[in-house]
């Protein structure tokens, strides 16, 4: 019973657990991005009354920057077994999981302040940044993992591996049969023919009793 658990939770940590906690630990860091550049370009970094020190610019560079992260270590470390060789359409399908995403918690700051009336910053902090970032972090994880770097994807790394290693197994001449040993040789060249075990030895006639 003991050995079918450790089994079960070995598959689950390979499988699924492992790729959690690494896309958190990318995501994380991708916040700290986000938040840091927001917050920086407000400030001023990109030069004071220019469009990447309003609001809505800040947020769209910043947010640009941590996608572009979260795509490069997702890509080379939390899936780097399953990445794909077509680069560019693994990028543009991780931006349009990533869009989802963020469809997700607006989604919810939406049906909290405006159609359940919930208008407190607050409120407002914890539909978007709680129940959403939640929901729509999920979301993306799933796609990530069964869609953008799906181990079924035609060009991606795991399944060229698996193709090449069949085609290894099916066209590859089979290895020459091992050498019998020393003493099977000896033995078999010692060993008398068939013909001459099975064959009735013949007399010898003799000169001398077919002489008149």
């Amino acid at each position: 019973m003991s050995t079918s658990i450790a089994d079960v939770a070995a598959r689950l940590w390979h499988g699924l657990l492992a790729y959690a906690v690494k896309f958190g630990v990318v995501g994380l860091i991708g916040l700290v991005i986000d938040v840091a550049l927001f917050n920086a370009l407000r400030l001023g970094l990109a030069g004071d009354d220019t469009w990447a020190q309003s609001a809505i610019g800040a947020k769209t560079i910043s947010t640009s920057v941590a996608i572009v992260f979260n795509w490069l270590g997702n890509r080379y470390w939390t899936f780097r077994r399953h990445r794909r060789r077509n680069y560019l359409r693994e990028f543009a399908e991780y931006v349009i999981v990533s869009l989802g995403g963020m469809a997700i918690s607006l989604a919810c700051l939406w049906v909290s302040h405006h159609l359940l009336g919930y208008t407190t910053l607050l409120a407002d902090n914890i539909a978007t940044n709680v129940v959403g970032l939640g929901l729509g972090t999920a979301f993306r994880f799933v796609l990530y993992r069964y869609w953008v770097f799906g181990h079924h994807r035609a060009d991606g790394l795991s399944t060229l591996a698996r193709v090449e290693e069949a085609q290894r197994t099916l066209f590859e001449e089979p290895d020459a049969p091992a050498p019998a040993d020393a003493a099977d040789v000896v033995a078999e060249a010692s060993a008398p023919e068939p013909d001459a075990v099975a064959r009735p030895r013949r007399p010898a006639h003799s000169t001398k009793a077919g002489r008149p």
